[in-house]
């Protein structure tokens, strides 16, 4: 059976895209963009709004709401003797700040209560990554537009981001999503060879979850490619050092905790056992015994290893392929980790569909290793001689 959050998601975005079919069926002219607004307000307006008010929301929610107010208090998001599962806090110290905003508000009233909620943060966080990444995508070096047909990529986004894969997530959880968008943003930046960007926000999502620390070597490659030596260094430089900048800190004040809670507990080898639980590969093997949890840890770190020699071979040259080759790296992770839900696999497509549709298909620059052979241009016709003349 569905938990509450999902089926009061589904009986709305049912109810939108139902409107949004027959709008799009129409012969209208803006049937496109009704369609498109429609099935925004049925699968993302409306239930996140009743989700808000009435306080329905997956644990992840509390947790990274909880998560806040600790940092508040005692300067790290960790308990530091957890009694129960929702006492755990999976997430490096970095989601804490999605959860300050009910710290510091609480939830005394229908606005507080929207404007401290954590999903409206994470979504916030997700939304203007998309629009910067659009904006680095559209304004590269050159200074001249790099994509062209907004309205028709602005519909195909749209109706992207009220697709399940986006809207689900937005509306009953959210703390996915700001570490795709961060990932996103990270892969645009490198694609237009801007080091310290990149590795800004590439720090910003390593804070988030340790599952974002691959994106590190597919942005530096890609910015090999572009860039050169230099500013791949530069990015991995900014990158390292601004995720240790963010998480020492409470690594220092507790270092166990974070340890158990943000490395053990995912993996399940913590005290408790994680929700993580669908019958994906990794977790099939984990399940046979203490055997079968190394087999799976091994795999997965054949897997990664077969990835990142792939980087090696055939680096990404463009946004689109970097993307294709960090889902790949994600897919294999959350395959074969001994923990893990079908859920997680919403990130690596939503960076597969959003390099496509953010970034778009068009040509990057012109390949200085092939050689085009311009055809002999006719000669002009002869001009005819006037009437009469001589």
């Amino acid at each position: 059976m569905a938990p509450e959050p999902h089926r009061v998601w589904g009986v709305s975005a049912c109810l939108g895209y139902l409107c949004a079919a027959v709008a799009a069926l129409s012969s209208r002219s803006r049937g496109r963009a009704v369609s498109v607004c429609l099935a925004l307000g049925g699968a993302v307006v409306v239930p996140f709004v009743l989700l808000v008010l009435t306080g329905t929301a997956q644990s992840e929610v509390g947790v990274v709401e909880r998560s806040g107010l600790l940092t508040l208090r005692q300067a790290t998001p960790y308990l530091p003797e957890p009694h129960t599962v929702g006492e755990v806090t999976p997430y490096l110290p970095g989601m804490a700040v999605f959860g300050l905003p009910r710290a510091v508000l609480g939830e005394s009233g229908p606005l507080t209560r929207l404007l401290g909620d954590a999903r409206l943060w994470c979504a916030v966080a997700f939304l203007g990554c998309l629009w910067a990444a659009r904006r680095a995508i559209r304004r590269p070096a050159g200074g001249a537009s790099a994509v062209g047909g907004g309205a028709s990529r602005g519909y195909a986004v749209g109706a992207f981001v009220a697709s399940p894969a986006v809207a689900l997530p937005l509306c009953v959880s959210g703390v996915d999503l700001p570490l795709t968008g961060l990932l996103f943003l990270a892969l645009a930046f490198a694609a237009r060879r801007r080091p310290v960007a990149a590795g800004l926000a590439l720090a910003a999502a390593c804070s988030l979850k340790w599952t974002a620390w691959p994106a590190i070597a597919v942005a530096v490659t890609l910015l090999a490619h572009h860039g050169g030596i230099r500013a791949a260094v530069r990015g991995a430089v900014v990158a390292v050092g601004g995720t240790v900048l963010l998480v020492l800190p409470s690594a220092l004040l507790s270092p166990g905790p974070l340890v158990q809670q943000v490395f053990a507990f995912p993996t399940g080898r913590g005290p408790f056992e994680t929700p993580a639980a669908s019958p994906l590969p990794g977790r099939l093997l984990a399940d046979l015994g203490p055997a079968g949890w190394y087999a799976a840890v091994a795999l997965l770190l054949t897997g990664g290893l077969a990835v990142f020699v792939s980087l090696l071979v055939r680096p990404p040259h463009d946004l689109a392929s970097a993307a294709d080759r960090l889902a790949v790296g994600l897919c294999v992770a959350f395959l074969l980790a001994p923990a893990g839900r079908f859920g997680y696999l919403a990130l690596p497509v939503t960076l597969a569909v959003l390099a496509r549709l953010v970034g778009g298909a068009h040509r990057k620059e012109p390949s200085h290793d092939l050689v085009v052979r311009a055809s002999r241009p006719a000669p002009p016709a002869p001009v005819p001689a006037a009437r009469g003349a001589r």
